[in-house]
């Protein structure tokens, strides 16, 4: 999934050492999104390699690529959105200014009608036969 925004905050980075002994980190950001009612939504780029490719500063705009996940702990569910990629930039305008838009398909051509031949009366010359009856036949 993705989502675009503002930068509006800079967590503090969390480090630690996991069960197995291998050192971890994480950085928290919080994203304010750039619509008619704007959200602000918390995410966190977990891995020292991936807070290094994907730095983010303050009023910068970002198009973050995540997962959301949720977990149990002790009845209780917690949910994390976890960046993998940040780009700079509004990604998904770019994308749509470079994509051409699709016309629209046309309908067929119909051919122009013809003049009716034969025995075509006009509303003038059917009025001119009446008959005194109101009927049209």
């Amino acid at each position: 999934m993705e989502i675009v925004g503002k930068i509006i905050q800079v967590l503090p980075a969390q480090e630690g050492v996991g069960k197995n002994g291998n050192p971890w980190k994480v950085q928290g950001y919080v994203l304010e999104t750039q619509e008619q009612y704007p959200r602000k939504v918390q995410f966190e780029i977990f891995g020292e390699d991936r807070i290094k490719n994907n730095p983010c500063e303050i009023d910068q705009i970002v198009t973050v690529s995540f997962d959301i996940e949720s977990r149990e702990f002790n009845g209780r569910w917690y949910t994390s959105i976890r960046a993998w990629r940040v780009q700079q930039g509004d990604t998904t305008a770019a994308a749509a200014a470079v994509t051409q838009p699709v016309a629209a398909p046309q309908a067929p051509q119909t051919p122009a009608a013809e003049p009716m031949t034969g025995n075509v009366q006009t509303f003038d010359a059917v009025a001119a036969q009446d008959d005194g009856t109101d009927l049209p036949f």
